[in-house]
């Protein structure tokens, strides 16, 4: 009987302690959110929600509340292939860098163009795109328009070239984009805008 009386608190102890151990994850290097998303099975907007991140940007070091998920080793393999847990993942990361003014060649500070803006889009969810529209539009796998989903890179032709702009959808037929006539970064119509549609080539898509 005293031998009965003194597992139950240690059998107790012991699933509490797995518990605790599995409801959070320690980022370590080379970690991305999308990663861990992966790992743990908790859709990135859950985790950015869980954890009151306001962008897909994490620290070494830092604590995540995975919501009492189990853990695996996050994957590290060529973020190209990544999956970034949904669309409301994608108009977070897209969000951090709307309002930007348009610059032609801009990268950085001084503004930013459609290539560059896609790429910083990407970068932050630990995805590396080309820095070209050529580049970007060679890059994963053509899908129809009928198919579109949140994150698909959007390519048009406004220069007498194939993709001559590129922006990223982010789902409900609206796009995110460095636009040259607003002179900034913004989310628009896709079909619904004339000009757009007369001059779509097609999408891309470079996460699963």
């Amino acid at each position: 009987m005293t031998y009965s009386r003194l597992l139950l608190p240690l059998a107790l102890a012991a699933l509490t302690s797995t518990a605790a151990l599995a409801s959070t994850y320690t980022v370590r290097s080379g970690d991305t959110l999308s990663a861990i998303s992966r790992s743990t099975g908790v859709d990135a907007g859950a985790l950015m929600r869980l954890n009151g991140l306001k962008s897909t940007t994490i620290q070494i070091g830092q604590r995540l509340n995975i919501g009492g998920a189990t853990v695996s080793a996050p994957s590290r393999a060529a973020a190209p292939a990544a999956s970034v847990g949904g669309g409301a993942f994608v108009r977070t990361a897209a969000a951090r860098f709307l309002g930007v003014r348009y610059a032609l060649g801009g990268s950085g500070s001084n503004g930013l163009d459609c290539s560059s803006f896609t790429q910083s889009v990407f970068r932050n969810m630990g995805i590396n795109l080309p820095r070209t529209t050529g580049g970007q539009w060679n890059s994963g796998r053509a899908v129809s328009r009928r198919d579109l989903r949140s994150g698909d890179l959007v390519f048009f032709n406004t220069m007498g070239r194939t993709a001559s702009h590129v922006g990223v959808y982010v789902g409900d037929g609206m796009m995110a984009n460095a636009n040259s006539y607003h002179g900034k970064t913004m989310v628009e119509p896709l079909f619904a805008n004339a000009y757009w549609a007369s001059r779509y080539n097609g999408a891309r898509r470079v996460m699963n």
